[in-house]
Formats: C-alpha cells, sequence, structure tokens
C-alpha cells in the first residue's frame, strides 16, 4: 500500500524567527513530515501571490508575526485542519470563525514554559539572597556589607507566594522542590490535595499575599485576574517583600504598584510591564528596589528551538495519522493564556 501523502504545510509568521525556531536538523524532519515549501513565508492572507498555495493548505505553521486567524484567513485556506503554533498563547491568533471550522490548534507553549519558570526560579534566589540591594550598595560604597546588614539574607525557609498553578507555575513549583522553601499557592481551579501534590500549601489570595516574603504572578491575563493586584492587595504584602511577574502587566494595577515602589515599601522583579515598555519617564527604571528587564522571560535565542521542535514532533503525529499531543481547546482559553 503506498503511503499517505503528506500533508501541505505553510509557515505563517515573521520569517525573522525560522533560522532559529528550525534549524538545518529541524527543518529536514519538518520537510519530511509535511509537504513545505521553506522558501515560502505567509504574512498576509490576503495577498494574490500566495493564494493558490494557501487554497491547498492543510496545515499552518504559525508562530510571532502570524495576522489573526479570522474569517477573511479562514476564507483563503479552505482545506486547512491544523494549526501548529511556533511560541506559547493562541488567544491573540485564534477567533471564533476557526473554532467554528473544527480546525485543530496546537502550541508550544509547553516548550515555553520552561526558560519563564528557570527566569523566576533565578530571581527568587537572587531576591532570597538581597542581591539587587547589595549590589547598589557595594556600588555606592565599595565596602562589604556588615553583619547587621545582612541579618535578614538568606533563602533558608522563605515562604514563596505562587499566583496561578499554570503551566509556568507548575514548572516553577518543580523547581522550587530541592531548596528549603515553605511554598504557597493560590488558584481557584486547583484543590488542597492538588496543591499539596505540587508541593505546595493552597491559600486564599489575600492570606497568601499576607504570608509571602516573595510573591510571583503566573496567572493568565483574562478579564477575571485584571487588576488582580490592587493597591489594596498590594498592601497586604509584608514590608520589604518582593514582587515577581513574568506574566503581564494587567494583573497588577499600575499606579499603585508605581506608588508602592517609589516608597520604598516593597521591591519588585518586573519582566512585564503596563504599559510595555513603560515611558522613558517612569521613576521604575530608575529605583534601586525595582529590576526590570525587557520581556525576556519567554524563549529567547537558542531557546526558540525547543518551541521548534515540539512543532516538528506535532507535525510527525500528524504525518502518522495520530492526534497532535498539545492540543488548545477553545473552553482552556477562558482560563488560561
Amino acid at each position: 500500500m503506498p503511503s499517505p501523502q503528506p500533508p501541505r504545510a505553510v509557515f505563517a509568521m515573521d520569517p525573522v524567527h525560522l533560522p532559529l525556531l528550525f534549524p538545518p536538523p529541524l527543518m529536514a524532519r519538518l520537510q519530511k513530515a509535511t509537504d513545505l515549501d521553506t522558501a515560502l513565508v505567509v504574512r498576509d492572507f490576503t495577498d494574490p501571490a500566495a493564494a493558490a498555495t494557501l487554497a491547498a493548505t492543510e496545515v499552518l505553521i504559525t508562530g510571532w508575526g502570524c495576522p489573526r486567524l479570522d474569517a477573511d484567513a479562514l476564507a483563503a485556506t479552505p482545506r486547512l485542519r491544523t494549526v501548529l503554533h511556533a511560541a506559547g498563547s493562541v488567544r491573540s491568533l485564534v477567533g471564533e470563525s476557526l473554532w467554528e471550522r473544527k480546525i485543530t490548534v496546537s502550541s508550544a507553549v509547553t516548550g515555553n514554559a520552561l526558560p519563564v519558570a528557570e527566569y523566576t526560579l533565578a530571581m527568587i534566589l537572587l531576591a532570597g539572597k538581597d542581591t539587587f540591594t547589595h549590589r547598589e550598595r557595594f556600588r555606592a560604597t565599595h565596602a562589604q556589607p556588615t553583619h547587621a546588614e545582612t541579618a535578614h539574607t538568606g533563602n533558608v525557609g522563605r515562604r514563596i507566594g505562587v499566583i496561578g498553578a499554570s503551566r509556568v507555575g507548575r514548572r516553577l513549583l518543580e523547581l522550587l522542590r530541592p531548596f528549603d522553601f515553605t511554598v504557597l499557592l493560590h488558584d481557584p481551579y486547583v484543590t488542597s490535595a492538588e496543591a499539596e501534590a505540587l508541593g505546595a500549601r493552597l491559600l486564599p489570595l489575600d492570606d497568601l499575599l499576607g504570608a509571602s516574603d516573595i510573591v510571583t504572578l503566573h496567572a493568565p491575563d483574562i478579564p477575571e485576574t485584571y487588576r488582580m493586584l490592587d493597591a489594596g492587595r498590594l498592601a497586604l504584602i509584608k514590608d520589604g517583600g518582593v514582587l515577581i511577574n513574568t506574566s503581564r502587566g494587567a494583573l497588577i494595577a499600575p499606579d499603585a504598584l508605581t506608588e508602592e515602589l517609589v516608597s520604598g515599601r516593597l521591591h519588585a522583579i518586573l519582566d512585564v510591564t503596563e504599559p510595555e515598555p513603560l515611558p522613558a519617564s517612569s521613576p521604575l527604571y530608575r529605583l534601586p528596589n525595582v529590576f526590570l528587564t525587557p520581556h525576556i522571560a519567554g524563549s529567547l535565542g537558542n531557546e526558540l528551538e525547543r518551541l521548534g521542535r515540539i512543532v516538528v514532533e506535532e507535525s510527525e503525529r500528524l504525518a502518522a495519522g495520530l492526534p497532535v499531543m498539545h492540543e488548545v481547546r477553545q473552553a482552556d482559553l477562558t482560563r488560561v493564556a
């Protein structure tokens, strides 16, 4: 019996990402699993030059820079049955028209969770050692810290409050296990038994904020989490507490956060902000108790290959007549990123 014809696939993303997502060994596997023109990368679903190819496309390999898959895009791809997203969230990519067509969507979001969890773990450990304060002091004094200045430094018994047992949150909980931390968790979809299995104690949000030395945000950006840390809840964090945000800036009320940080009462490690980036006039750039990074926690550089590998593995499953492993369902988007 002849082998089935591999599905026709097309890239739809900013082509600048292709070399890192699909280095030569991965690109070779992708070409073996699909009928793919590696020279074609669609940026506009209404482009007449791509019309014939799109009309025959069964698999879209999407990524950052892909236009939204709206009704017009789907009209241009009548044979489309699978979207393989070589990035994280598909929330801004897919719409109602896609779900109505019952198109399967797969995302490499699990691959993107690991570097975010790694970044967060690194920042937790550095914050526990009060690294950023000591760096600023050392710059100014060129002197070793006194015993009094290090009396409250260290990671033994630190209370780490994790908000959100998302993919990133769960990977972080795994990474925290070897350390001498007390781990607290808030997630409305997790039971106490599930939290215990993850190595954490489940608490209501307000209780977690009041009990934690370091609070780290891993909840999705959905209407229910908008400004979840408002002025009242930020005030619950103990004096000298550390807030880490690698999720989205919208989860924190920006004016209230700025007020707390300008006062010096809290410390913050912010990889995401609102707006993003902050205006040049923002005091957060200059505060010694704030460590800002430009949205680098997620996959960058050679970490993109991990996302491409997930897409390649999914394409190989499709070629073998198997279902995808990382399917995103419409109902998921009500509570995940």
